[in-house]
C-alpha cells in the first residue's frame, strides 16, 4: 500500500483533486460583485473613447509585416553567416536592399 501512496501517478491525482476541490471551494465562498457601470465602460489610459469602431487600414498593416519579416530573416541571416568570408553576407544585403525598394511604393498608397 506504501508503494501506492508514493508512487507518482497517485501523486499527480492528488495534487489535481486538491486543486479542483480549492478552486471550487474559493469559487463558492468568494463574495459576488454587481457588474457596475464604471466597470463596464471602456478605458483608454484615462481617456473617453469613441464610440465608433475604430478601423484598422490592413493593407498598410501588412506591408509593415512583410518589413519586419524582411528585416527579421536578414539579421538571422547575417548573424548566421559573418563568420563566412566572401559576399555572402554582402549579397544577402543587397536582396534585401531589393525587396525594400519592390515594397516602397505600396508604402504610400491607401
Amino acid at each position: 500500500m506504501q508503494e501506492i501512496l508514493t508512487s507518482i501517478p497517485f501523486a499527480l491525482l492528488a495534487a489535481v483533486m486538491l486543486s479542483v476541490f480549492l478552486y471550487l471551494l474559493g469559487g463558492r465562498i468568494s463574495p459576488k460583485a454587481e457588474p457596475s457601470t464604471g466597470k463596464l465602460a471602456q478605458y483608454a489610459c484615462g481617456e473617453e473613447l469613441p464610440s465608433q469602431k475604430l478601423q484598422v487600414d490592413l493593407q498598410t498593416f501588412f506591408v509593415y509585416a512583410v518589413y519586419f519579416l524582411i528585416f527579421d530573416i536578414l539579421a538571422f541571416m547575417l548573424a548566421t553567416s559573418l563568420a563566412s568570408p566572401g559576399l555572402l553576407p554582402a549579397m544577402y544585403i543587397i536582396i534585401l536592399l531589393s525587396a525594400v525598394v519592390m515594397l516602397l511604393p505600396l508604402t504610400g498608397q491607401r
